[in-house]
């Protein structure tokens, strides 16, 4: 029926030093140990303000010219950044230019119709006068 006790098997000590082993070697495989740290480029960097009454931070230190140059890089826009959009949503509003150029010249008035004349008034006006 559904509810059959079974036995307990225990693992005998080398079947366990075996599943303990792999479990280390695996570990081992996995783990990588990090020790260059660098600033994300990709990151906002907030600047954090000194005190302004202690002399030691008000010494001047050296500008550092490539920390300077990843400050000012990060701080432009995608579109400065990168010749071609990075993802989808940066499709979107990338080339700001129309793709059909539009003279109020051309006859085109479905955009800029500008006083076409759709007043209403008048020509029930004009209808009236000749009824």
């Amino acid at each position: 029926m559904a509810g059959h006790p079974r036995e307990k098997v225990i693992p005998d000590e080398v079947h366990q030093n075996q599943i303990l082993r792999e479990l280390y070697h695996k570990e081992l495989r996995t783990q990588k140990l990090y020790t260059q740290y660098h600033v994300n480029p990709l990151r906002k960097i907030h600047t954090i303000t000194r005190k302004p009454m202690s002399w030691h931070d008000n010494l001047e230190e050296p500008a550092d010219a490539r920390f300077l140059n990843l400050i000012h890089h990060t701080a432009q826009g995608p579109k400065k950044k990168y010749p071609e959009t990075q993802t989808e949503n940066q499709e979107v509003g990338w080339d700001l230019e129309p793709l059909v150029s539009v003279a109020p010249s051309s006859g085109n008035t479905r955009k800029h119709s500008g006083n076409v004349g759709g007043d209403c008034r008048i020509e029930q006006g004009a209808r009236h006068a000749w009824a």
